[in-house]
């Protein structure tokens, strides 16, 4: 069970018209991010089992796909990592090219963890 006290959420109306909260990706999991050639890498990692069960369920490729969308032009893949409690995406076509030859402030894609830790997610 989440942790109530500790996490910033909000109740919302779902449209199936019951009650969900909203949470923040960070308040379950932290995150690292670099670059493979033109592919993008992010490390997702929860913080607990029960974080890790709502960002399996949860962080999908379609979505992480759809939270990038403008800045990843090719597919998203996602692997998964339980023994360590964590997501790993490969984003392709994404960084114009990769660090020695994009014109992209953020060639390496090292913000990129951080812009998916904004991603916002309903729990029940």
């Amino acid at each position: 069970m989440l942790k109530q006290a500790c996490l910033p959420v909000r109740q919302v109306q779902h449209k199936k018209r019951r009650n969900m909260k909203k949470i923040k990706l960070i308040d379950i999991a932290h995150g690292r991010s670099g670059d493979k050639g033109d592919a993008a890498n992010i490390g997702i990692i929860a913080y607990d089992d029960e974080g890790y069960k709502i960002i399996k369920k949860q962080l999908t490729a379609e979505k992480v796909k759809e939270h990038f969308a403008g800045i990843c032009k090719g597919g998203v893949d996602r692997y998964e990592l339980p023994n360590i409690r964590a997501l790993n995406f490969m984003l392709h076509n994404t960084l114009g090219g990769g660090g020695t030859v994009s014109l992209k402030f953020d060639a390496q894609g090292k913000t990129l963890a951080a812009a998916l830790l904004r991603m916002e997610l309903d729990i029940p």
